[in-house]
Order: structure tokens, then C-alpha cells, then sequence
């Protein structure tokens, strides 16, 4: 296999890597925070200029057709930055739908305004008690003549606070568990009917518990087929479970690079800390961890084009299980070298490390999705 990277995609990765570098160091990056909803338009504007929010759409649709190797290149330099706009959010989730799934219709309404930046989107799935389970669903989508009424409550919806349009799963027939009867709506974040609280996450991001009372959307709203829509939400949810595996490759990185920094800085009895055997050791066994996250990060992105569904998601989550066991590995090993320091507000690592955490418990932790490839009788 060659995974090297084309002549295009290193053009890309020099073209992200450089618009960082200049606009989002960790300082930068806190105030962006302070900003509506945690993150700045002035760089989600800078990213549709350089039409990075457009790579993965078609041309017919305005985008450049880009597949799942150039997502992979920009979620990696996107963790390396600990990057807080919703990117993931928009193009990757609400994108993805619109892509897999989205008719004609709902591709014209909506792609150009993710791709010239007017536009971000929130993914409404997660409920109480459904945990990492896509079918299990109590919000409710009942046919009203030709519209839906939406009743129910979302929690920790990535972007949910500013979003402009949600897209909500819910279920139009069958109990809360069952696999049939689970449908995909889109619907706009100021619809008459929506109560959203919004809130930071531990990770510097924002998210929102929404609630949906009577909220009427036309039959135009759904999403594929409105009885049948779990095979679209996995397939866009594996999309993202493997953007987000890349991710983390780009924060463990990162981690890493700050770390060995700070090993070479710091002195103890008169001599950097660097110089410590033991220490070295444990820099070198964070590099052989970020290396095998990298090399699952790599089989996850070609497993997104898999035909077979089973073999992609078995695939997805072995990358899933290995990137979840580096992160904590090295997001653990960061914040000891770094010692008291690292539990700081002040110093970045310990924001890595909270970011790699969220991601590890991000649609299935390590556990989780252990027990798929087990039950699918894959190895790892």
C-alpha cells in the first residue's frame, strides 16, 4: 500500500498547516473562546476563503470532490491546533448527510452556505439513556398531514448553541430501541418550538441540550427515508469516528512535540530533565503510541470507502480502540513529565489532553467498541 501523499494533498496540508500557524496559537485560541459560542468567525471565514469547508463536497454541489484522505489531513492539523470551530459539526456530520443522503432539493438549500461559511450545522442524536446507541431513539417524528411534528430532548449537541440548522434523528415508528422506524430531519435552530441551553464543555468546545416541543417541519425535511434512515446515520457517524481518529494522531502529535520541548528545557540537580534515561524512555514509548494511532488513523480513513458496511464499522472501531488507548496513554504520560504545571489553566497540554479525553468518549469509548470487534469476531 503507498500512503504517501499526492502532490495536491501535500499542497493541502501545507495550505492548512500554514493558515494555523499564523492564526491560532494557544493564545489566540483563548480568546477565541471568549467569543459567541466558543470559536472565531474570522477564522471559519479564513477556512471557506481557502475552501477547506468545501473539499469534500462535489463539484456539481460548489466543492472539489475531495475524499476521506483529505479530511484525515485537515482533522489532523485541526488537533494539532486544538481548533474550536465546528468544523466536524458541519462538514463532516451535517455535510455528510447532506452528501450520503440529502436530496437534490437539500443539497441546493444548504451546501453553499457550508461552503461559503454562512452556515454551520449541529447533530442532534445523542438522548438520557440511548448512550452510544444510534437506534435507541425516544424523540418522536409523527406525520401531520404533510408535515412532522417533532417532540423530545437532545443532550451535549456539539454546536448547538449557534448552529443554524440541526439535524435530528427520530423515530416515526417502533419502539425506542428498535432498528426500523428511525428517521433523520433537518430542522432550523430558531424553529418555532426549540429550547436550547448552551454550555462549555470540558474540552473548550460548546454544546447545548435542546429540547423540541411540537416542532413542525415539512415532509421535505427528512433526511433519505424517514422509516429507514439507521444505515445513513452510521454510515455518517463512522465518518466521523475516523475524522476524529485523526484528530486525535494530530493532538497526541502535538502533545508529544510540547512534551520533549519541555524535557529539554527543564533542569533538575543542574541538568534538563531530558537527560534522564527513564524519562527518555517514556518520551520514546509515547512516540511508538502515537505512531500505532497514526497507522489506525490511516486504516480507518481507506476503511470509510469500504462497500461492506459490517467490515467498515468493524474496521472503524478497531482504529476507535487503538487511537482511545494512545490518547490516554499519551495524554497521561504528558501531563506527569510536564508535572504540576501540566493541571494548569495556563499551560496547553493539559487542554490537549482534555480534548484527546472527549474524543476517546465521542460516539463509543474505548470499551465500547472493544466489545464490536469482538462481537464481530475481528482482530486487533
Amino acid at each position: 500500500m503507498d500512503f504517501d501523499l499526492s502532490e495536491e494533498q501535500r499542497l493541502l496540508k501545507e495550505s492548512i498547516d500554514g493558515l494555523l500557524r499564523g492564526s491560532y496559537d494557544f493564545e489566540q485560541r483563548k480568546k477565541y473562546m471568549k467569543e459567541k459560542g466558543g470559536w472565531s468567525r474570522g477564522v471559519w471565514g479564513k477556512l471557506a476563503e481557502q475552501g477547506l469547508l468545501g473539499l469534500p463536497f462535489t463539484e456539481d454541489d460548489g466543492g472539489f470532490g475531495a475524499g476521506a484522505v483529505e479530511t484525515m489531513i485537515v482533522m489532523e492539523a485541526l488537533g494539532k491546533a486544538l481548533m474550536l470551530e465546528p468544523y466536524l459539526a458541519t462538514v463532516v456530520i451535517g455535510g455528510g448527510f447532506l452528501r450520503r443522503g440529502g436530496s437534490a432539493g437539500q443539497k441546493a438549500a444548504h451546501i453553499p452556505g457550508i461552503i461559503d461559511g454562512s452556515k454551520t450545522f449541529a447533530f442532534a442524536q445523542l438522548e438520557k439513556n440511548s448512550r452510544y446507541d444510534l437506534q435507541d431513539v425516544a424523540t418522536t417524528a409523527k406525520k401531520k398531514g404533510g408535515h412532522y411534528l417533532i417532540d423530545g430532548e437532545k443532550f451535549v449537541v456539539l454546536n448547538g448553541e449557534t448552529a443554524d440548522m440541526l439535524v435530528v434523528t427520530a423515530r416515526t415508528s417502533g419502539g425506542q430501541r428498535d432498528a426500523d422506524g428511525v428517521g433523520v430531519f433537518l430542522v432550523p435552530a430558531g424553529a418555532k418550538g426549540v429550547a436550547k441551553k448552551g454550555y462549555p464543555t470540558q474540552d473548550g468546545l460548546h454544546a447545548a441540550d435542546i429540547t423540541f416541543t411540537g416542532v413542525e417541519v415539512g415532509a421535505d425535511a427528512a433526511i433519505g427515508d424517514p422509516e429507514n434512515a439507521l444505515a445513513l446515520i452510521e454510515r455518517v457517524v463512522d465518518d466521523a469516528r475516523s475524522a476524529m481518529c485523526a484528530e486525535a494522531v494530530g493532538a497526541m502529535d502535538e502533545s508529544l512535540k510540547t512534551t520533549v520541548e519541555y524535557l529539554k528545557t527543564r533542569t533538575q540537580f543542574g541538568v534538563p530533565i531530558g537527560s534522564f534515561q527513564t524519562l527518555q524512555h517514556r518520551a520514546a514509548d509515547m512516540f511508538v503510541a502515537v505512531e500505532q494511532a497514526r497507522s489506525m488513523s490511516m486504516f480507518a480513513t481507506m476503511a470509510c470507502d469500504f462497500d461492506d458496511a459490517q467490515e467498515r464499522a468493524t474496521a472503524i472501531a478497531a482504529a476507535k480502540v487503538q487511537v482511545g488507548k494512545s490518547a490516554k496513554y499519551v495524554g497521561q504520560q504528558a501531563i506527569q513529565l510536564h508535572g504540576g504545571i501540566g493541571m494548569t489553566q495556563e499551560a496547553k497540554i493539559g487542554h490537549y489532553f482534555k480534548r484527546l479525553t472527549m474524543i476517546e468518549n465521542t460516539f463509543g469509548d474505548t470499551d465500547y467498541h472493544l466489545r464490536r470487534v469482538t462481537n464481530s469476531g475481528g482482530l486487533i
